[in-house]
């Protein structure tokens, strides 16, 4: 009854009426991809605040992003954490998604995508919670839809998540999940400006996102909210500032509190 009612709070937040935004999102990906023939940077840093160890966890996630047509977007990035004593990599990881829908008019548009993503890593396996972007060896596999109005974007999405070992003596525990769903329910509003003249004008969007995973095998699960600010400077360069907190669960995880702090850099038409 308790998680019912936190999920309740929660979409009454997420479809009130101060609710509206542009599409895009901080800890989730839209079904719209970025311009085609396009190169992009981003650079992600978490905070971990890591509890049962009583530690703090820094991981910082490097991408390279190319936006290869209008439809399809790939990604290559790297897996950095200091969660064993001693900043180093642990990974690499890949990301591909492609939009197989549109429905676009004026100031408004519907759209469909799927998605896949795959990674290594070699980090020690400490905890029920499955995240290949970032702790686990594995893959999965997705869908999203994302509606425009104007300045009121809403977006949820559904994966399927499956792990392996991370290598000799990293081996999954036994009892723990391999394989889980995950589900995600974004919106936001665009702040500033209020009228646009210039692709010079910086544009200022909150955002409120529900970020969850069930594990099948155990019955294990958790529910997430992330409020969340995010810049855009000359249509270019993109600065995100996110506070992720667990309102319901049941599962050991690395952490139930995480602060993100992400830069993007766009370079348009240089493929």
């Amino acid at each position: 009854m308790q998680r019912i009612k936190s999920i309740g709070v929660v979409c009454f937040l997420l479809f009130s009426k101060g609710s509206s935004a542009q599409e895009l999102f901080n800890f989730t990906e839209p079904a719209s991809n970025m311009p085609a023939r396009s190169l992009g940077i981003r650079l992600t840093n978490n905070l971990l605040d890591e509890t049962h160890l009583n530690q703090k966890t820094f991981q910082f996630l490097p991408e390279l992003m190319w936006g290869v047509n209008k439809k399809l977007m790939l990604h290559a990035e790297g897996i950095f954490s200091n969660g064993s004593g001693n900043f180093k990599p642990l990974g690499m990881g890949t990301y591909a998604k492609y939009r197989f829908w549109s429905d676009d008019k004026v100031h408004r548009h519907f759209r469909m995508a799927a998605y896949g993503r795959m990674a290594f890593n070699r980090g020690h396996i400490h905890y029920d919670e499955l995240e290949i972007n970032g702790m686990n060896t594995g893959w999965e596999l997705g869908f999203i839809a994302t509606q425009l109005l104007h300045k009121q974007a809403i977006s949820v999405s559904l994966s399927y998540e499956q792990i392996t070992d991370n290598g000799p003596g990293n081996e999954i525990h036994s009892g723990n999940a391999f394989r889980g769903l995950n589900y995600t329910l974004s919106t936001g509003r665009l702040i500033l400006p209020r009228k646009y003249t210039s692709y010079k004008q910086t544009n200022f969007n909150v955002m409120l996102e529900v970020l969850g995973q069930y594990l099948p095998d155990n019955q294990k699960h958790y529910v997430d909210i992330a409020p969340s600010l995010q810049f855009i400077i000359h249509s270019q360069t993109r600065i995100d500032i996110g506070y992720r907190h667990q309102l319901q669960g049941n599962m050991n995880r690395m952490a139930t509190n995480s602060l993100m702090l992400r830069v993007e850099h766009l370079l348009f038409n240089v493929l």
